[in-house]
């Protein structure tokens, strides 16, 4: 697991806990405190608390060559890890990336004329793709809610759906084998023949709530009871979705229905909330901004995702946070 944060932590535990042999690479307080008193888990949506005793390192080279590298980072943390993962990666290592937004990797064997294209916004001088030959990926989308509480301590909050799809749509014996793994430590685990399509579902999700949940203060419960507010969520979603159309990809939901994917989040105080509460960098190029650059290539005008992105950039400044 590289990164054992709030996803990262759940997924490595609840892998371990069914007898997988888990690994964290992870850092500062986060990392003492697992060191010293082990990783501690308040799972609300399954049977898996306790504290659990897992090898940790901030190295990657502390580690030998895995069977799949979880790779659960903030989007922006990525790129400079890449090239720290070779030590990871033996002759069939197979890469998930369990991320919010889109993955520089989209236009890999996706087909049709953007085959191959670099999204500048999330790898603007392509060193991305050099660090890592992007035929070790498998596609993933994680539908699931959690937080740390502190350093050490992790909850996991609600939702124990994860996707995960060969880029390609292929039914592959390594994709086959990462979903069996999930389902036993207790995952709603599915493969997908459509994963970007899968990917635009969460996508146009994050896209319009987590910048509403980083300007309001709201939880998702909050903004789903607010109805001016969700007549904001509904002009984004339906923006994003008129950009995944021009793509090939037909999300199959309306922003109603959307909407009701989210209500099933219940209280849940979302990724960009927490990172504003924090102070940390908000993942705007990868939830938003990418968004935006593929509606300029595709031609489709995105009023309301521009004015989100906007305040939400403004926000974030004035509270010191970096771009």
């Amino acid at each position: 697991m590289v990164g054992a944060g709030a996803v990262g932590a759940t997924i490595g535990v609840k892998l371990a806990a069914a007898g997988q042999d888990v690994c964290l690479v992870a850092r500062g307080p986060h990392l003492e405190a697992i060191r010293s008193h082990g990783l501690r888990l308040a799972d609300q949506a399954g049977p898996r608390s306790g504290t659990y005793r897992l090898a940790a390192s901030a190295e990657p080279s502390d580690f030998g060559p895995q069977d799949l590298v979880v790779i659960a980072l903030k989007a922006y943390s990525v790129g400079a890890m890449l090239p720290r993962l070779a030590p990871l990666l033996g002759g069939q290592t197979a890469v998930l990336p369990a991320l919010n937004g889109l993955p520089w990797w989209y236009f890999h064997r996706s087909g049709g004329p953007y085959e191959g294209m670099r999204l500048r916004s999330l790898d603007p001088d392509g060193t991305m793709d050099a660090a890592l030959d992007a035929a070790r990926v498998v596609g993933c989308v994680v539908h699931l809610a959690a937080e740390v509480l502190e350093p050490g301590s992790v909850q996991h909050t609600a939702g124990r759906r994860l996707i995960v799809g060969e880029p390609d749509g292929s039914d592959s014996e390594r994709v086959r084998g990462i979903q069996s793994a999930l389902q036993a430590a207790g995952f709603d685990c599915e493969v997908s023949q459509q994963i970007r399509r899968d990917l635009w579902s969460k996508l146009i999700g994050n896209l319009s709530f987590n910048p509403v949940a980083a300007l309001t203060g709201y939880r998702m419960d909050q903004i789903c009871a607010d109805a001016k507010v969700l007549e904001v969520i509904r002009d984004v979603l339906r923006e994003g979705m008129e950009v995944a159309g021009r793509l090939g990809v037909s999300i199959g939901l309306t922003p109603d229905q959307r909407i009701d994917v989210a209500r099933q989040l219940g209280a849940a105080r979302i990724s960009m909330l927490q990172d504003l509460e924090q102070r940390r960098r908000l993942e705007l190029a990868a939830i938003v901004g990418g968004v935006i650059e593929l509606a300029e290539l595709t031609g489709v005008p995105v009023p309301a995702t521009r004015a989100l992105h906007a305040l939400v950039q403004a926000r974030a400044r004035t509270l010191g946070i970096p771009d």
